[in-house]
């Protein structure tokens, strides 16, 4: 052995040197704990996260009746109590609406962009959750379960499938540059599945670092890799003699497969996120420019590289947990200011979500990825009490809609009441929208499941009516 590894400081620079000094030189195992149940139609998955309850009367959801009631009494007997509100009267949406596309699906005028993509989107209008609060509403729409605690949908799909790629985690997640949304990380972490499983977070804002601790401070002694190689061999004996009396610790094996995969994220990450090649067109249709709505469109851009090169699934998140040092809400719960806070959203998000499906189609990966649009509840149809302006929460009716990956395109599915204030026809909640996504990636909901606290545990729960059969082309 080095007797330089003898003394405990020099032992601490040589094995410490940035994670190149503390990865391990065995690959992460592509391991799968249930091989695709069935032929899949998609490889990979998209999820795009409006955070903070998008009003589904000004997007997607059109109302004749609700614009012929505009200005009345929503509850004229005041036996209704909304979240944080008595209800005002009846508001319409405040942007026009129009058809689009062969299939002639309405759409508000707040998103141009993606109403040009509606062919290839299906929706679903009777979404609804078992929640107005925005933590739990989250987890819901994440996990199936409105506690925290529980493995997220990318963390399930990752355990039933594994990773297509080395160099890269299977799950990626990237959040809105404002901050992380309501229940921060948790939204996506692998709950009692073991630990490999949870996401990486990488920040979208750095290019150079895009993962947090990634390389050596300035100034630290760098360690070339001819000099690693020493430590890294034992390191490996260390960890696999020190692994071998904690078989069971789940938490311990993450770690160590964190270390193996840090050290090629030096290479990888960079690369990645590193939009510099992208050409000009690309850069334009993304839009990543732009003061606003550029940095979610370059979450986008990310998207597609990350599923371009084998990452499993990723989660974009569009709107951060709620602050009061912005004018503009940072995120999607307008209860004050509804035409200024979606007015801005809406931007944001048309632009990067329609760059993302125009781009997936030209580069003819759409067919494989699916996409998927969700916010964790929607607004009401009437105005927030006397504030003519906002709308409050409502769990009992919201959109989301789907693209690619084996899903039906020009459909919808479900509806709410002539207000759009419930779903009321073929009503769906997270446990059929992830069943449906599970079948779309060759997994059978019934059998992809873990035991814990005494059940064989699962993303669907056991409430859920199964996959939509309706959607799946």
């Amino acid at each position: 052995m080095d007797q330089r590894l003898l003394n405990r400081r020099n032992f601490l620079a040589e094995a410490g040197g940035g994670f190149g000094g503390l990865a391990l030189t065995s690959l992460l195992a592509h391991g799968s704990q249930a091989k695709a149940d069935f032929q899949p139609a998609a490889k990979r998955v998209i999820q795009i996260f409006c955070s903070g309850g998008l009003s589904h009367v000004d997007t997607f959801d059109y109302k004749p009746e609700l614009e012929r009631r505009a200005g009345t009494p929503f509850d004229p007997d005041g036996s209704l109590q909304f979240f944080a509100s008595k209800p005002g009267n009846c508001q319409p949406g405040f942007w026009k609406f129009r058809q689009h596309g062969e299939c002639g699906r309405w759409m508000s005028d707040l998103l141009p962009k993606l109403a040009t993509c509606v062919d290839d989107m299906a929706f679903i209008y009777s979404m609804q959750s078992k929640t107005a609060l925005h933590g739990p509403g989250n987890f819901q729409m994440n996990t199936g379960q409105t506690l925290p605690g529980f493995p997220s949908m990318g963390a399930w799909v990752t355990y039933g499938l594994g990773s297509e790629c080395d160099n890269l985690p299977a799950f990626v997640v990237l959040p809105d540059v404002r901050g992380l949304p309501p229940g921060g990380i948790i939204n996506w972490g692998a709950g009692f599945l073991p630990a490999e499983h949870q996401a990486t977070t990488l920040d979208t804002s750095d290019p150079g670092q895009p993962v947090a601790d990634l390389f050596p401070p300035p100034g630290f002694e760098a360690i070339s890799r001819q000099r690693d190689k020493s430590s890294l061999a034992f390191l490996d004996s260390l960890n696999r003699l020190h692994q071998q009396k904690r078989s069971g610790n789940s938490e311990l094996e993450a770690r160590i497969k964190a270390y193996e995969m840090a050290a090629r994220l030096q290479l990888s990450a960079p690369e990645v996120t590193d939009i510099r090649g992208e050409t000009p067109v690309t850069k334009k249709l993304y839009d990543i420019d732009h003061p606003d709505t550029g940095p979610f469109g370059r979450q986008c851009l990310l998207a597609r590289r990350l599923v371009e090169r084998g990452v499993r699934f990723v989660q974009i998140y569009c709107g951060a947990e709620n602050t009061t040092a912005e004018k503009i809400r940072p995120n999607w719960d307008s209860h004050e200011d509804l035409p200024r806070d979606h007015g801005y959203w809406g931007a944001v998000l048309d632009t990067g979500a329609s760059a993302l499906l125009k781009d997936l189609k030209g580069r003819g990966m759409l067919d494989d990825t699916l996409v998927i649009c969700t916010s964790e509840f929607g607004r009401q149809p009437a105005a927030q009490g006397k504030q003519a302006k906002g709308r409050d929460h409502n769990g009992g009716a919201f959109t989301a809609w789907l693209a690619g990956g084996g899903i039906k395109p020009g459909i919808s599915y479900g509806a709410t009441d002539e207000l759009g204030f419930k779903a009321v026809d073929k009503v769906v909640h997270s446990y059929e929208l992830h069943a449906t996504a599970l079948h779309l990636l060759g997994l059978n909901h019934e059998k992809l499941s873990w035991y814990h606290n005494g059940l064989e545990q699962r993303l669907t729960g056991f409430e859920g009516k199964g996959v939509i059969d309706e959607l799946v082309a």
